[in-house]
């Protein structure tokens, strides 16, 4: 049996790659592998540990988990995972890929720059609210098409998640008292224990209503990159069934939680509100209190286990150790009871409107409801594509307002801030909202944007991109159906000139 150290520092010397190598071998490290970067390929290779929640103890095992690594990460980044080679030995020889004995192997890969990393682009000042919102559609469209069957559902029934949670709190109370305080770590499991009690018959709906799906697993900035003109989701989690086979909500909350970890909340509720308006999945963001809070803790248990890691110097253990502290106060944090509120934004198209609640949702870690994807979710056709008329009938304008007051009143008595995006130009439809606020005490503002009809109607010819199916020659029609608001009304109406700075009004 080859010693690992000894490998390790094989696979460390240029002389050992059968390729030309980039100046001198760089090795990243974590808790499970060691990551060999040579320039033009990377090489995984898996630590030989068993942790409870995976084992690559035996060298059948680490063949088995590469090979899954493979398969499971090439349909989503084919471009970066190329094959799995065995480490040979012939007499005293390591060789990659050679005739000898078979003592490890390795997953290849091709390497990428690590400057295209998401976590080195937010490092950077380089995570654009663009690239979130591409993301937010990339892993919206990664889900619908991920697969789900019987099988995969199961692992989202209440009571597995929650003894996989338990288990995440047993693995840690060793550093109770040390790392993390032991009043927030108690307060951190109360919350999660009433959760499930609370939500068990939602829990329940996510499996029948087939949200739980062979997802990511571990998707954070670190394994998305912006590579060859396309965001990259890699590093999908091979090693165990429970943290992959989740809730799409899971997935969704690890990179909201890196986001808001690395301070960047406003990017986070881009890439939140991206992914909700392509997926239509609301009712699915009364989950992410649980799964925040999961994926923080996580990652606080991922940075405290490094710290009895023998090969891991004293210098980078500090660092963890200190991360770990972080990432169970953001744990603790997510618990906490939060007052949500309700904006009605109002106006004709070309107003502004989904521009100045874009800049309130992410001041606000807003939940952005629009008319338009709500209304095509309705109609179930794509919110990218152009809707036909028959989509705006009378009919179908009273379901899309009904469903999005019924979505906004969910998530706000829940506690989420919730900004409904419509032209809201009726009393009848706007007194529909202020009952509903009133009946769940929510805070609520009317922002009534405004800007002259012939900027309105440069607006509506030149939108691009957009969800919306709004045309010039519709301008007229609003302007002459749209009722004023009543003395009621007006203690609650905020008015924005779209054609002012909106930080300046608001």
């Amino acid at each position: 049996m080859i010693n690992h150290k000894t490998l390790i520092q094989d696979m460390s010397k240029t002389d050992f790659y059968p390729h030309s190598i980039q100046g001198s071998i760089q090795v990243l490290q974590t808790h499970i592998s060691y990551i060999f970067l040579t320039g033009e390929y990377a090489y995984k290779l898996k630590k030989p540990v068993d942790m409870g929640f995976l084992d690559f103890s035996t060298l059948e095992k680490r063949r088995y988990y590469c090979q899954q690594e493979l398969a499971l990460n090439r349909p989503i980044a084919p471009e970066i995972y190329l094959d799995v080679l065995p480490i040979t030995q012939e007499e005293e020889t390591l060789e990659l890929d050679g005739k000898g004995e078979i003592v490890d192997y390795v997953v290849k890969m091709r390497q990428f720059p690590q400057a295209a990393l998401f976590s080195e682009m937010e490092k950077g000042g380089k995570l654009t609210e663009s690239l979130l919102a591409q993301l937010g559609k990339r892993v919206a469209k990664f889900h619908q098409e991920t697969k789900t069957n019987d099988y995969i559902g199961e692992f989202g029934q209440p009571e597995k998640i929650e003894r996989a949670i338990e288990n995440n709190y047993k693995q840690t109370e060793k550093y109770v008292g040390s790392v993390q305080d032991q009043k927030q770590f108690l307060e951190t499991k109360a919350f999660t224990d009433r959760f499930f009690q609370d939500y068990n018959a939602l829990l329940k709906k996510r499996v029948n209503d087939h949200f739980i799906r062979e997802c990511h697993g571990d998707l954070h900035l670190k394994n998305i990159c912006y590579w060859r003109d396309k965001i990259q989701l890699f590093d999908r989690i091979e090693f165990n069934e429970p943290f992959r086979f989740v809730d799409v909500m899971y997935d969704v909350a690890f990179t909201i939680m890196d986001l808001e970890f690395r301070k960047r909340q406003e990017l986070a509720t881009v890439f939140l509100n991206n992914y909700l308006e392509q997926t239509g999945d609301w009712e699915g963001v009364q989950l992410l209190p649980l799964y925040l809070t999961r994926q923080a803790y996580v990652r606080g248990k991922v940075n405290s286990l490094m710290l009895d890691d023998p090969n891991i110097a004293q210098e980078e253990k500090q660092k963890a150790q200190e991360k770990a502290k972080q990432y169970y106060h953001l744990a603790w944090q997510y618990t906490q009871p939060q007052q949500g509120e309700l904006w009605m934004m109002s106006g004709l198209s070309g107003s502004g409107k989904t521009t100045v609640a874009r800049e309130i949702a992410k001041q606000k870690r807003a939940i952005h409801l629009r008319s338009d994807a709500v209304r095509k979710h309705l109609a179930g056709i794509d919110p990218e594509a152009v809707g036909n008329e028959d989509i705006y009938r009378p009919e179908m304008t009273e379901k899309t307002y009904e469903r999005l007051l019924e979505i906004g009143s969910l998530l706000a008595s829940k506690g989420w801030n919730v900004i409904l995006d419509a032209k809201y130009d009726r009393q009848l439809m706007r007194e529909a909202v202020i009952t509903e606020a009133k009946r769940h005490h929510l805070s609520l503002q009317i922002i009534y944007c405004t800007a002259p009809m012939e900027i309105l109607l440069d607006r509506v010819a030149k939108r691009q991109g957009d969800i919306s199916d709004a045309t010039p020659n519709l301008l007229a029609q609003q302007q002459a159906n749209a009722e004023p608001f009543t003395e009621t009304e007006e203690a609650y109406v905020t008015t924005i000139d779209t054609r002012k700075s909106i930080e300046a009004q608001f």
